[in-house]
């Protein structure tokens, strides 16, 4: 039996707050934790099916052209160059397009062959080793110098700017620079890849399986009922394992050709050359204002860069139409077309770059108009979504900054270079927190057994979020059961289809189908207690009605199943839905040699309801963190001549380690938004992180009046402006 929901009208109820098990909110450790620190969790690269052989990539030692030739070596299984191969990592779409296809070279270490041996260090060599012939052709690897597109969709515009910015009272125009990021992952792509007849069972890495089947079956040439995908556990994904990769489709297919199963996996170099990055991006930010700081008007201009032919382009101004009122407005959006590593999505796409630079420019305008940062950014909240005047579903970026200032202690905060201790200037800095939320359609099958316990089952998949967690508290809290009895299984195609991980829509979407597959059960088991659903109480294993109680195990003669669908609806197009929340640090900048120490963090959040308190602080304190990363650490550098990647392990790329993250504090604002469904949960994993580092860059100008437009602010960019 399927409970169907699609969210085309709020929901005011609030069913989950009259729930009395509660175990749903609570800080509870992660139900697979102990199986992780015990090494008992097994990731994609970790099984060890009968007569596995190992294959590893070969890529492409120029920037763009064909392969002529593929040579020959001895003592391997096979060398495949097969034009269902992948050349581009794939970004969540359900065919792979342009990304099939060994002989094309769109970039300087893209993968164009796989050596399988019998041995990880005989495939190894002998890839090493293996000698290929091109045909070299002209290749643009540098952005800057590359004219760029302007996709029509992308463009948008209200009002005059140009006439704003020359009449305002106070204006900004500058330009922001910010490098490409690696999503980093602590778990490398691999999968493992067996036939059985004419259809295919994959273990890898990914977060999002109901689509990854159809981009595994489009790119074999299978139907994908032919495909299963496991992935019960994920080792981090950050938006790199949306899509499918050049080590799924080369293992499957080395493994029909042999007859055996076949692992590849990624080198953590190789990671850094396959795996999509986060474009780099140029931003333009005017802003223009009166005399009380109200804007009046708003430029945003992005320029970032792909490979030819790829629909996907960094969604930088995508929070930009709707955080702040200004009468006129313009976004201006261009692709440079250029042959590196393929852009795609990494750790919330958009924002994490957009909101972070837009946010110092509100900085710089509060500056120039002599204002508190935190009170130009009250004063200019919307009451709707600007031009198109949909209301919010619900807006917190007020509350958010109130509380934060007061539990930050933003009132003691002085003016630029005015404290100094010893050699160090500090200071504080603050940023609004915007992403927008979504609702993605999805399934789970939940089954109450005759002894009164509990499977959940779906596609889903837990990259490191708490998902296991949160679906096993949706589930006990519906039905009255202790966590003990309420077992949950991801991450395999053979289960309903999820959401997937990604876009910070997890929890929402796939909580949701497991909410309306529990509802239609509580719905049964009121029925043969006689009374309406709102009027059963489900509570450590009892069912309650009037004056009736009994076990729930005594109610059943077998096993009721049920499945939650869950689809969005007109309330997302109805209503402007985002997430809102304030970042804040507190810095050290020494006077002498330009080093910046981040001496304490804090986020406060407006997320919905919180499904787990713990799981969801710990997105938080990644978001932080990758903040930190984003505005003093990261940047995934090119090579000007052939745009190869130099910067390809994680000692050359700047991932915070401890040392950089200092104590961090996170929040929550109470928040029950009806327009988002009937768990009212919104997206969380990537709200953390928009804003973060604009917090962070905000705080080093107030220590020590130096502002770095350049991204990462690294100890040599503050020298020279100290000086």
């Amino acid at each position: 039996m399927t409970h169907h929901l699609k969210v085309d009208i709020p929901d005011y109820r609030n069913r989950l707050d009259d729930m009395v098990q509660g175990i749903l909110g609570k800080p509870i450790d992660r139900f697979e934790g102990p199986l992780k620190v015990a090494g008992r969790a097994t990731y994609a690269a970790e099984a060890r099916p009968v007569g596995l052989v190992y294959g590893v990539l070969v890529q492409a030692a120029i920037p763009h052209g064909k392969v002529l030739e593929v040579g020959g070596v001895t003592g391997v299984l096979a060398v495949i160059h097969d034009e269902r191969m992948l050349r581009r990592a794939a970004q969540g779409m359900a065919k792979t397009g342009p990304m099939a296809g060994p002989d094309t070279v769109d970039y300087m270490g893209q993968a164009v062959a796989l050596v399988v041996a019998e041995t990880f260090e005989a495939a190894r060599d002998a890839a090493l080793n293996l000698e290929l012939r091109y045909s070299v052709e002209a290749a643009a690897v540098n952005p800057e110098a590359v004219e760029p597109e302007f996709p029509e969709k992308k463009q948008s515009s209200h009002g005059d700017l140009d006439q704003a910015v020359k009449e305002a009272a106070f204006s900004i125009d500058n330009v922001w620079h910010t490098p490409a990021h690696a999503a980093s992952a602590m778990e490398p792509h691999a999968a493992i890849a067996e036939w059985n007849g004419d259809s295919v069972t994959i273990r890898a890495g990914m977060q999002m399986l109901s689509s990854n089947k159809l981009q595994v079956a489009d790119a074999l040439g299978i139907k994908p009922a032919q495909v299963r995908l496991l992935a019960p556990y994920v080792g981090g994904g950050f938006g790199s394992k949306l899509g499918v990769n050049a080590e799924t489709i080369a293992a499957a297919i080395a493994a029909k050709q042999l007859g055996r199963p076949v692992l590849v996996a990624l080198t953590r170099q190789q990671e850094f050359d396959l795996a999509h990055r986060r474009s780099e991006t140029r931003q333009r930010i005017r802003l223009a204002c009166d005399t009380d700081g109200k804007l009046t008007g708003i430029g945003h201009e992005a320029f970032v860069s792909n490979l030819p032919d790829e629909a996907f382009s960094e969604p930088v101004t995508q929070a930009t139409p709707f955080t702040y009122q200004a009468a006129h407005r313009q976004i201006v959006h261009g692709v440079a077309r250029v042959h590196r590593s393929c852009a795609g999505s990494v750790r919330a796409p958009g924002e994490a770059v957009g909101v972070t630079v837009f946010e110092t420019a509100m900085d710089e305008l509060a500056e120039a108009v002599g204002i508190d940062p935190v009170e130009l950014r009250l004063r200019n909240i919307p009451e709707a979504e600007p031009v198109t005047e949909r209301p919010f579903s619900s807006h917190k970026l007020a509350e958010a900054l109130r509380e934060g200032a007061e539990r930050f202690g933003w009132s003691r905060r002085k003016a630029p270079r005015e404290r100094l201790e010893g050699e160090w200037f500090v200071g504080m800095g603050v940023a609004a927190a915007v992403r927008v939320n979504m609702l993605i359609e999805s399934r789970a099958r939940v089954t109450l057994k005759a002894d009164g316990k509990a499977i959940v089952e779906t596609d889903m998949t837990d990259i490191g979020t708490g998902t296991y967690t949160i679906l096993c508290q949706i589930a006990a809290e519906m039905l009255g059961l202790a966590r003990e009895d309420v077992h949950v299984e991801l991450g395999d195609t053979n289960f309903p289809p999820a959401s997937g991980s990604g876009g910070s829509f997890g929890a929402a979407s796939s909580g949701t189908s497991v909410y309306l597959a529990c509802e239609e059960i509580r719905s049964l088991i009121a029925t043969k207690m006689g009374c309406t659903e709102e009027e059963l109480t489900l509570q450590d294993g009892m069912a309650r009605a009037g004056n009736v109680a009994q076990p729930i195990s005594q109610l059943l003669d077998g096993p009721l199943v049920a499945e939650g669908h869950v689809e969005p609806g007109n309330t997302e197009k109805t209503t402007r839905q985002a997430t809102w929340g304030s970042h804040w640090a507190e810095v050290a900048v020494n006077r002498w040699t330009g080093e910046v120490r981040v001496r304490r963090m804090m986020g406060v959040f407006a997320c919905g309801r919180v499904f787990n308190e713990k799981t969801a602080r710990s997105q938080c304190l990644g978001g932080l963190t990758f903040g930190i990363g984003i505005a003093l650490t990261e940047a995934m550098e090119h090579d000007p001549r052939d745009g190869h990647i130099v910067s390809r392990d994680l000692a050359e790329y700047h991932i915070p380690c401890h040392a950089d993250v200092p104590h961090m504090e996170v929040h929550f604002i109470e928040e029950r938004d009806a327009y988002v469904g009937p768990t009212q949960a919104k997206g969380l994993g990537e709200l953390g992180i928009c804003g973060a580092g604009a917090a962070v860059l905000n705080a080093i100008y107030n220590a020590c009046g130096v502002r770095i437009r350049d991204l990462p602010a690294t100890p040599d960019k503050l020298i020279a402006s100290l000086a």
